[in-house]
């Protein structure tokens, strides 16, 4: 008798162990995901808004888990949902026009489709949230944080475990200053960083420590672009690609000031720019085809309109590195985000990649 009993101890020791250990595994890194940015990682925040800037129909989200639309631009996920699954989140994280309760604890989206660092960006689509407003809801946020917890110092010591994800500029460019009939910016400055510089320190002082800070990516390459200016419909447009670098020089500047500035916290540079150029002068590495037009669009480079409403997308869509106009497929976001997660070279994020920033 004392044989057996000793056998269930042992066999339950196993079971509770073994159960321990799932759990284990099933838990994130961090405690708590936060993205700001544009329609790169905009997942329904714009769809009950009076914007031209939506994706809420098919095919949009054909590939994506349950082939539905949810507002994502894109054919599938985006690099944001996938580096959540790096991360270990169970679910993904949700849109904060949607999100309530306790699910606010593990992360919100606040980005938005047209949405930039300037207030005046994407006006002419209509009705978007710039990252002054993003950062607002943040706010919101962070006081729904505080009546869970129940303390503001326990909000704060919650949020400075969570990572905090910041990428816009992208429209900027495309939906501004590149844009001279409609905006005058390009006559007076660049996208200023200065702006970018006041709401990341609003974003501080309300509790955020890591902060994952992703450069614009080679807007001149986008299909739109190569429509729009690109003689042979190829060859990458030099003057809006060099504007999107001296961008991007100036955010990961703006990484060291920060570090320098703010010892209680960790900023990172994703070189956004640096992975896509080996998607589109590598693309047989990554299983890639097709680098120069969208899956799925209408007129040249399939760039000149977005993807319409029950559209037929190409069937290989695996091979594609846009989807439409102007965002990449889920195969190139999964590049992005698992370099980005993991660096595969020294220059892809600066000073460490994502999964070391979980581990501080």
């Amino acid at each position: 008798m004392a044989c057996e009993m000793m056998k269930l101890v042992c066999v339950l020791g196993l079971v509770l162990s073994i159960g321990l250990e799932v759990v284990l595994a099933q838990q994130p890194q961090v405690p708590g995901y936060f993205i700001f940015g544009d329609s790169l990682v905009d997942n329904g925040n714009n769809n009950n808004i009076a914007s031209l800037a939506m994706a809420n129909y098919l095919p949009y989200g054909i590939d994506f888990p349950g082939g539905r639309p949810t507002g994502r631009f894109c054919n599938g996920k985006t690099t944001v949902d996938v580096i959540a699954e790096l991360l270990g989140f169970p679910n993904f994280i949700p849109p904060f026009a949607r999100a309530r309760g306790r699910a606010v604890l593990q992360g919100v989206n606040y980005a938005s489709a047209a949405a930039g660092i300037r207030e005046e960006t994407g006006q002419q689509l209509g009705g978007r949230t710039p990252f002054s407003g993003q950062v607002r809801n943040y706010q919101t946020t962070v006081a729904q944080i505080t009546s869970i917890l129940g303390s503001e110092q326990a909000a704060a010591a919650h949020l400075s475990k969570c990572i905090f994800s910041i990428g816009l500029g992208s429209n900027d460019y495309l939906n501004n200053y590149f844009m001279p009939l409609v905006y005058s910016s390009s006559r007076q400055y660049t996208p200023s960083i200065h702006m970018l510089c006041g709401l990341l320190q609003t974003i501080y002082n309300y509790g955020a420590r890591k902060f994952v800070l992703i450069g614009v990516g080679q807007v001149g390459c986008s299909p739109s672009v190569l429509a729009q200016r690109s003689r042979d419909g190829k060859t990458c447009v030099a003057e809006v690609n060099n504007a999107n670098q001296i961008f991007n020089t100036k955010l990961k500047s703006l990484v060291d000031e920060f570090n320098n500035n703010f010892s209680d916290a960790k900023f990172i540079y994703i070189d956004a720019y640096g992975i896509f150029n080996d998607l589109l002068t590598k693309p047989g590495s990554y299983g890639l085809r097709v680098t120069n037009a969208g899956c799925c669009g209408v007129g040249r480079n399939n760039g000149q309109i977005t993807c319409l409403p029950l559209q037929t997308p190409c069937r290989n869509r695996r091979e594609y590195l846009f989807w439409d106009a102007f965002h990449p497929t889920e195969a190139a976001n999964t590049v992005v985000a698992k370099r980005s997660y993991n660096a595969q070279s020294s220059s892809d994020a600066y000073p460490i990649d994502i999964s070391r920033l979980a581990q501080l």
